[in-house]
C-alpha cells in the first residue's frame, strides 16, 4: 500500500519511512502541506500538525473534502482540543508523539480494517473468493465456514499474496497490537485454514520468519 507521510521533522520522517517499509508499506515523504495537497492519490495519509507552511489540520480538512482517504494525525500536540478538532474535521485517528513504529502500524491497520470493508468489492483469487464486507469466503462457489479469527488471518495474508509476514506482524494485525505471548495459536489457525482451503491455496511456512499465502 502507498502511504503519504507529511512531516517536516527529518529524523522522525526517516525513522517512520524505514519502519513502515519493513512492514511492506511504500512511503512517499513530503515536508509541507502544499506538497501534500498536490501529491496525488494514496491509500492512507499520515499528517503532522506542525508543518512549516500551514497547519496540518487544514491539510486534513482539505483532504477530507476531496475524498475518503484514511487520515491519521501524528503530532506532538497532546491537548484534548487538538485531538477533538482533528477527529471532527475528518481524521480517522490521532497519535501523539513520541510513538513507536509498531504503534503507528497497529493504528494504520486498525483504521484500514474499519474503512476498507465498505469500500472494497469481493476479491477473486483463483478458486477463492473473499468478501471483506460480508466477511465470507467461497471456494469453487461454495461457502467455507470460517471462525472470525480464521477469516481475519486469511484476509490479512490475502492483502499481499506471496508476501512474507513475520509472526509478530500477523499477531499484531489479527489478534492484538499489544500481543506479547506465545504464538502457538497462530500455528493452530494456519493448520485449520490449510485443511479448509485444501489445494486452492498454500499457506507456506518460511522457517525462522513467518508465513505467506499463495492463492492458486
Amino acid at each position: 500500500m502507498r502511504v503519504l507521510l507529511v512531516e517536516d521533522d527529518e529524523p522522525i520522517a526517516e525513522s517512520l519511512t524505514r519502519g513502515l517499509s519493513r512492514y511492506g508499506f511504500e512511503v512517499r515523504w513530503v515536508r509541507t502541506g502544499a506538497e501534500a495537497l498536490t501529491a496525488g492519490d494514496f491509500g492512507l495519509v499520515l499528517v503532522d500538525l506542525g508543518l512549516p507552511d500551514m497547519d496540518g489540520l487544514d491539510v486534513c480538512r482539505e483532504l477530507r473534502a476531496r475524498g475518503d482517504v484514511p487520515i491519521i494525525v501524528i503530532s506532538a500536540r497532546s491537548d484534548e482540543v487538538d485531538r477533538v478538532v482533528g477527529l471532527e474535521i475528518g481524521a480517522d485517528d490521532y497519535v501523539t508523539k513520541p510513538f513507536g513504529v509498531r504503534e503507528v502500524v497497529a493504528r494504520m491497520r486498525a483504521v484500514l480494517r474499519r474503512v476498507q470493508p465498505a469500500q472494497r468489492e469481493p476479491e477473486t483469487h483463483g478458486r477463492v473468493r473473499i468478501d471483506r464486507r460480508g466477511r465470507r469466503v467461497h471456494l469453487d462457489g461454495g461457502e467455507v465456514e470460517l471462525t472470525p479469527k480464521e477469516f481475519d488471518l486469511l484476509a490479512f495474508l490475502a492483502e499481499e499474496p506471496g508476501a512474507v509476514f513475520t509472526r509478530e506482524q500477523i499477531m499484531e494485525a489479527v489478534w492484538d497490537e499489544n500481543w506479547f505471548g506465545p504464538t502457538k495459536t497462530l500455528d493452530v489457525h494456519v493448520g485449520v485454514l490449510r485443511r479448509k482451503l485444501g489445494d486452492a491455496a498454500s499457506l507456506e511456512t518460511v522457517r525462522g520468519v513467518g508465513f505467506r499465502l499463495v492463492l492458486t
